[in-house]
């Protein structure tokens, strides 16, 4: 198949699963959003292999269409700490991290543009259904600043570590309890890095979008944590990468780094 095939025959597989009348656009690109959003709004139940054949396909074509960076890529560099700003899904590491919700199912939400719903998206049907085993097992919402690691499927990544960030309600400022929960993310993510002996890790601004943790207090956090664990502890992590997207928070880890 080729890649419109590919895509009608995704199409057409979810339209039929959900028994609805929804129309295919012959645009490539609106075909590609609308795939996304059905993915995106997929409960986490049982599907065709061939299904997944033609999906795997279909999404690492698209990977690998991209830019892929590795460590050697990157030149902001501290140590073992990493500064590099761009989308997390163009990352050939080890381990990815994703900020997540309580459920682990990722997002919803048809196309948005939190960073749950780009790595599902970008990985495939499979990331949910694993996440589904994990709570199932675990019979319980995932605790704030717990970690959980699954494969990475069509992603660059080979895995993707899922922690939950404390939350802020508006016009808030974060607690006591909220801070240490968010230095337990990045502790939870780093034991489960060196318990899989992985190399390098991904970190996104965790809790910093619509959980309203402000950006700078988040990143200073974050590279305190990174640093006293790394100092005391015996890990296998070679590489730390602090990834940002937007310039502001570039701009407050790029000072927090090496700033100095």
């Amino acid at each position: 198949m080729d890649t419109n095939q590919q895509l009608n025959y995704l199409l057409n597989y979810l339209i039929d699963e959900r028994q609805e009348n929804i129309e295919i656009p012959e645009n490539v690109i609106q075909k590609r959003n609308l795939l996304r959003s059905l993915m995106n709004v997929r409960p986490a139940i049982p599907i065709d292999e061939e299904f997944l054949k033609v999906q795997d396909e279909y999404l690492t074509n698209e990977i690998l269409s991209k830019n892929l960076v590795g460590v050697d890529d990157i030149d902001e560099v501290k140590g073992k700490l990493m500064l590099w700003q761009g989308d997390i899904t163009d990352l050939k590491v080890d381990a990815i991290v994703n900020a997540a919700n309580s459920k682990l199912l990722g997002c919803f939400i048809p196309m948005h543009n939190c960073i749950d719903n780009v790595i599902h998206s970008a990985s495939g049907i499979q990331l949910r259904l694993e996440c589904d085993k994990i709570m199932k097992v675990q019979n319980k919402d995932e605790g704030i600043g717990k970690a959980k690691i699954t494969n990475g499927y069509n992603l660059a990544s080979k895995h993707v570590i899922h922690t939950v960030g404390p939350a802020i309600p508006q016009n808030s400022k974060p607690s006591e309890l909220d801070c240490k929960r968010l230095a337990s993310c990045y502790r939870s993510c780093l034991d489960i890095a060196s318990q899989y002996n992985l190399k390098s890790i991904a970190f996104c601004c965790i809790s910093t979008g619509v959980f309203n943790f402000p950006q700078k207090m988040a990143a200073e956090i974050a590279v305190k944590t990174v640093n006293d664990y790394l100092d005391s502890n015996e890990s296998s992590l070679e590489h730390v990468i602090f990834n940002v997207f937007v310039d502001e928070d570039y701009l407050i880890y790029k000072n927090l780094l090496f700033g100095d």
